[in-house]
């Protein structure tokens, strides 16, 4: 029992310090990498990322650091990492082959918080949908459309997508086109148009409005009205020069023609 209790000796104490020794690497490690994650959210190049963003990478960077930590702490504990490696390989490959499509949504994320092709707030369009970003996160892009509904958008195919963005200039251009009579004058209808633009305040006068006759058809001439404002104001301006255009019309007696069809009756 003697001889037993000193041959083990040797190893519990080997044991013992191995011990003490991942413990010691676990404690002070941690502290280290939460010094690091305070330094990264007072950093210049993370204070300038959008909120999300930089929450994620900073979580991302601690998730990976803690994990070499842990996995320093076990190999100094004398554990073969070989069949370890092995074994969260194989289960990285099952986890990735049944998380395809949520790895892409995870992927195009990464890309929307890096690239910003948009952010919180702004109005885009992408392919028939349409609305505010309401929110971006890893996953998911939501939208919020004019009606007040919220539509989830997969960052994935997000992030592959056409994406329109009428928040990203400061300013906008309202495209009116105006059908008038095939006989109208049309410098006389350029006048009330350009009138009518620099009447409404929020038009800006530099662009300045422009007036052109476009197109023509059969029965009547396309006069086309383009006028600069700012982007929150887009739709106002829209719909006021079009109110203001049909009273000006009407109050001047400027024709506008509409589709006819001529019957011809054979007895």
């Amino acid at each position: 029992m003697t001889e037993f209790l000193k041959n083990l000796m040797p190893h519990l104490v080997s044991g013992g310090l191995r011990l003490l020794g991942a413990l010691a690497i676990i404690v002070i490690g941690w502290y280290l990498i939460k010094f690091a994650e305070r330094l990264f959210r007072k950093g210049k190049l993370f204070g300038k990322m959008e909120a999300t963003a930089r929450s994620f990478l900073i979580s991302t960077i601690s998730f990976i650091l803690k994990v070499i930590l842990i996995m320093t702490a076990i190999a100094t504990l004398g554990v073969n990492m070989t069949g370890i490696v092995t074994l969260l390989g194989s289960c990285g490959v099952a986890i990735g082959l049944a998380l395809q499509g949520s790895l892409a949504n995870f992927a195009g994320g990464i890309l929307i918080l890096l690239c910003h092709p948009f952010r919180v707030g702004d109005y885009i369009e992408v392919g028939d949908k349409s609305g505010t970003v309401k929110s971006i996160s890893i996953l998911y892009t939501v939208l919020t459309t004019v009606d007040n509904r919220d539509v989830v958008m997969p960052n994935g195919s997000l992030s592959n997508a056409t994406v329109v963005n009428f928040s990203s200039e400061e300013n906008r251009r309202v495209d009116l086109d105006f059908n008038v009579s095939a006989n109208a004058d049309v410098d006389r209808v350029k006048k009330i148009l350009l009138l009518v633009a620099d009447q409404n305040k929020m038009v800006l006068k530099d662009p300045a409005p422009f007036a052109r006759m476009t197109d023509r058809d059969a029965s009547s001439l396309i006069i086309t009205l383009r006028a600069w404002t700012k982007k929150e104001n887009y739709w106002d301006v829209r719909f006021d020069l079009l109110e203001k255009v049909k009273l000006a019309f009407e109050k001047l007696d400027i024709e506008v023609p509409y589709p006819q069809m001529d019957v011809h009756m054979h007895s």
